[in-house]
């Protein structure tokens, strides 16, 4: 018997909660993206979060917990080999990830890549090395926009980016060749999880800046998901911001493109105002691109604050049926070394007005928890192969 009309899952994307057993074997000693964010500001007000829990479940410096939190909260760990956005958020939604997907971060592309690349699209590659994507505009967007050469990067992800600036090497230019790679990198020696979309405007150093036209070219789930699950069962799944990209519009029914979290948030409370039956899957990247991986904890702290506005009209616009979980899908430690993901265990918080209860429930090993509680919602059974088990019968 369904439970929940509505349910939203909000991802935010990098928020880690601390090491898991295995996090040394990832190079990731004593990591802890939201306590060392805590520790690192001045200022940290979250009153939404701290009201569902956020501080019961992880000691934050600038924020106490509260005696009876609205929110049964836990903490996930990652069953999957990997920290990355795909295999985090396929996992959420029951897919184990046992092997990574290929890296070049210590050598970029090998030569016969980079010449199929640069013979199918008419443009010579420069860069191919792993770069900041601020950085690598710095150092390479004049010449790209004077020749018409095309950045090609990779980072500690599994991904091929590749910058185009909008006004001199054209949109569509960038998303023809993003395909041409993307079909490229089929090839199971050179198979990235993404080939992404970077387009920029500004014509000199100092000036460059991304744009929100940024688009994803991922792998397909390599098997059904919970969302194929509802989507099959004519049930609403609604997207907002990368969701559609990472699953390669596998199991989504609608989707919203957005230009920031803050924007994702406000396309999420105008969901909320909308009858739809099923889930709202909702990815805010800005934590991890904007500052996980940039090691900015000031600015990672104050995101989180402008989340926690809108969460706080999110949860007003919440009904006696509605089911709300907050997750994020690895860690991106701000105050770590490097500037990669960190393997960590990730938040659960789960809130309905109607819950008569609340508090913390054991430790879960796997993300997938959530697709499994999601499913069990609405009285099916996640597809075959995948994992998870459901936490629906302890939000009571």
């Amino acid at each position: 018997m369904q439970k929940y009309n509505r349910i939203f899952v909000v991802v935010m994307d990098s928020l880690g909660v601390g090491e898991m057993a295995d996090s040394g074997e990832y190079g990731d000693v004593g990591v802890n993206t939201l306590e060392h964010i805590s520790e690192s500001v001045e200022h940290f007000e979250i009153p939404n979060l701290r009201r569902l829990g956020i501080a019961n479940l992880c000691t934050l410096k600038q924020v106490e917990p509260v005696e009876r939190p609205l929110a049964y909260f836990t903490k996930m760990n990652e069953k999957s080999c990997s920290k990355d956005t795909m295999t985090g958020h396929w996992e959420i939604m029951g897919l184990e990830g046992k092997q990574p997907f290929k890296t070049f971060t210590d050598t970029g592309f090998p030569p016969e890549l980079i010449e199929e690349l640069e013979k199918r699209t008419g443009h010579k590659v420069i860069g191919n090395k792993s770069a900041s994507g601020t950085a690598i505009l710095e150092e390479l967007a004049e010449e790209e926009i004077a020749t018409g050469h095309m950045i090609v990067y990779t980072s500690a992800d599994s991904v091929l980016q590749i910058c185009g600036n909008e006004e001199t090497f054209d949109l569509k230019e960038l998303y023809r060749c993003c395909e041409i790679a993307r079909e490229i990198t089929m090839k199971d020696e050179w198979k990235v999880g993404r080939v992404i979309a970077r387009p920029y405007v500004g014509k000199k150093r100092g000036e460059f800046k991304r744009t929100s036209n940024r688009h994803d070219y991922a792998l397909k789930p390599f098997g059904k998901t919970a969302l194929d699950v509802l989507k099959d069962a004519g049930l609403d799944v609604i997207s907002i911001g990368k969701i559609k990209d990472i699953f390669d519009g596998e199991g989504i029914t609608r989707a919203l493109k957005s230009k920031s979290s803050v924007h994702g948030m406000e396309q999420t409370i105008e969901v909320a105002k909308e009858a739809f039956h099923g889930l709202c899957f909702v990815n805010l990247v800005d934590f991890d691109a904007l500052w996980g991986h940039r090691r900015n904890p000031e600015g990672y702290a104050q995101e989180i604050e402008r989340f926690d506005v809108n969460l706080g009209v999110l949860l007003e616009l919440l009904k006696e049926d509605d089911l709300l979980i907050i997750t994020a899908d690895h860690g991106n430690d701000p105050t770590y070394s490097g500037t990669d993901h960190t393997r960590e265990k990730v938040p659960f918080l789960a809130y309905s007005p109607s819950m008569s209860g609340s508090g913390r429930l054991p430790e879960t090993d796997t993300f997938a928890a959530i697709g499994a509680t999601v499913v069990d919602n609405f009285g099916m059974s996640m597809p075959e192969g995948t994992i998870g088990v459901s936490l629906l019968k302890e939000l009571i």
